[in-house]
């Protein structure tokens, strides 16, 4: 699992192998160590809803996202467009994009291989 935050934007990929473990009902985790300072855990999991759900504090995260979008989304693969996501905030102004991908390079290598 890739994330990339800038701003507020929030970028998670995965590869296939990780697709796999999610659609089977699995969560998906990583975790990034920052030097010696502190560590980050991340959990990527499915849920029976229609909008994605982002909780946790600062260092472990947890992002689920609506199982019927991944999977119709899984119908298109391989596919540079990803899903895009708003989660609100509750100030009003500082709303999170979150953008999901599965890596193209390697759904092209895994689908289209002979």
């Amino acid at each position: 699992m890739k994330l990339q935050i800038e701003g507020q934007h929030l970028r998670v990929r995965i590869d296939e192998d990780e697709l796999a473990q999610l659609l089977a009902g699995d969560v998906v985790d990583a975790r990034s160590y920052f030097a010696d300072a502190f560590a980050i855990g991340f959990e990527l999991a499915l849920i029976d809803a229609d909008e994605p759900r982002f909780a946790g504090q600062a260092g472990a995260w947890r992002i689920e996202l609506p199982q019927v979008a991944v999977r119709e989304h899984v119908d298109r693969l391989p596919t540079r467009e990803g899903l895009r996501f708003t989660l609100p905030a509750n100030n009003g102004k500082d709303e999170l994009t979150l953008l999901f991908d599965v890596d193209v390079r390697d759904s092209v290598r895994r689908r289209r291989s002979p």
